[in-house]
């Protein structure tokens, strides 16, 4: 397999597990008082590779799946990281 391709799976994977352990943590915060996670910080990792666990956080734990506005930044990068991938698997010449 290509070691970019590789890599890139793997950064995907590792984000995603840490973007939804933080998508679980929020909703834990959410139903007390306090600190939270912001939105600014799930739309950072979202766009930096964890927007797979973002949304399956988002659908496990029922957090933030009702803000229209929130699900559709989430989206975007979604559609981003597969332009890039399809793109990516392009170029390392995957069928």
């Amino acid at each position: 397999m290509n070691p970019v391709w590789e890599l890139a799976t793997g950064w995907l994977a590792l984000s995603g597990i840490v973007s939804f352990a933080l998508m679980g943590f929020d909703k834990h915060l959410a139903r007390g008082a306090g600190w939270r996670v912001s939105e600014k910080t799930f739309f950072a990792l979202a766009l930096a590779g964890g927007v797979f666990g973002v949304l399956a956080g988002s659908g496990a734990f029922h957090h933030k799946s009702r803000k229209s506005s929130f699900m559709a930044v989430v989206l975007l990068s979604a559609v981003l990281w597969l332009a890039g991938l399809v793109e990516l698997a392009r170029l390392a010449g995957f069928p």
